[in-house]
């Protein structure tokens, strides 16, 4: 069986190659390297032992995406992952996010379609709930107002799904992310963004290890326990597992509707402080932080029910918040000796 996995030089998308290899899945990647490495396919390579098929493609180009689906007809199941995800980013350059984000799924669909592959796994997030009414967040939670660009293309992402799938014979499974954090147990890959980082814990990694001055907490006016921000983190490699299931399911036809949706997270909230806590008990280091304003487009806090992806999906996240913290220091350390 032939997966594509788009962004599959990211963050997610290289671990979930790695497990889909290690699940007997051949894989071919779809990745245009804006915000990640060639290299990362000798890495994934160094873990299993199988070099993934490679494609330099920018899914926003409609003739080479169509004609890499012209030639690659025996796909199986496609997850995709590749999109800009930074939510301050997205505020500041809207225009950029809803071009790649929207453009770049428009023409996977089409090529889909066009040759007969049915199964597209989509990299959702919890974002598209906005801020939940009540916590824990389950699959039924009202979809609201997105804060930010990046979460409406997630929202319109989903649509473009679920009104494709309702005049084709395409099937999704939407899978709604909360916090993916860490990095796998080799230290061979990890989270590794170009430039500044956008999220909290390669920020905190790279602050430590001094590459960074200091790490900017944003906003401790919030109504939670420290003031910080509360999210769901994930340790990635249970979230890439999740997508191995999630296409079993589909190509074993087990799925129950055309398109279903899957919330994929801990089910616990921990602040920004509590990850900064656990990274100082996990790594021996003083962090050097501050408080600084809130950043356009946060959510104030979100963890998820994970009860339907548990029970129906059959999948459970096992790491915990010092598990993910410490993988994430390893990889850091690791990068250190490569710089």
């Amino acid at each position: 069986m032939k997966i594509l996995v788009t962004g599959g030089t990211g963050y997610i998308g290289s671990h979930t190659v790695v497990e889909l290899q290690q699940n007997g899945y051949e894989v071919v990647i779809i990745d245009n390297l804006s915000n990640s490495y060639i290299e990362v396919v000798d890495n994934i390579e160094k873990i299993t032992g199988i070099r993934p098929g490679f494609h330099k493609i920018d899914l926003t180009e409609k003739e080479k995406t169509s004609d890499f689906f012209r030639k690659n007809k025996d796909i199986a199941g496609v997850i995709h992952f590749a999109a800009l995800k930074a939510v301050g980013e997205s505020v500041e350059k809207p225009l950029e996010y809803y071009h790649n984000n929207i453009s770049s799924l428009i023409n996977l669909l089409q090529g889909m379609k066009e040759n007969n592959i049915n199964n597209i796994v989509f990299s959702s997030s919890c974002t598209v709930y906005g801020q939940p009414d009540e916590l824990p967040v389950t699959e039924k939670a009202p979809i609201k107002k997105a804060l930010s660009p990046y979460g409406n293309t997630k929202q319109i992402s989903e649509q473009i799904i679920e009104n494709t799938s309702s005049v084709s014979n395409i099937r999704g499974i939407l899978l709604r992310y909360f916090n993916p954090i860490g990095a796998h147990k080799t230290a061979i890959i990890g989270e590794l963004p170009i430039g500044v980082p956008n999220n909290l814990v390669p920020f905190i990694t790279q602050t430590a290890i001094g590459i960074r001055e200091q790490l900017g907490v944003f906003g401790d006016d919030y109504t939670t326990p420290d003031g910080t921000a509360i999210r769901d983190y994930i340790h990635v490699v249970d979230l890439a597992k999740a997508h191995v299931v999630a296409i079993d399911r589909m190509i074993k036809n087990k799925c129950k509707k055309k398109v279903e949706i899957f919330n994929l997270g801990t089910g616990d909230g921990f602040s920004v402080l509590e990850v900064i806590k656990s990274f100082e008990k996990v790594s021996g280091v003083k962090l050097n932080y501050r408080i600084v304003e809130r950043r356009a487009g946060d959510i104030e806090k979100v963890w998820a029910n994970t009860t339907f992806a548990n029970e129906e999906l059959g999948w459970k996240a096992e790491k915990n918040i010092d598990d993910m913290m410490l993988s994430a220091w390893n990889w850091e350390n690791a990068l250190k000796d490569k710089r």
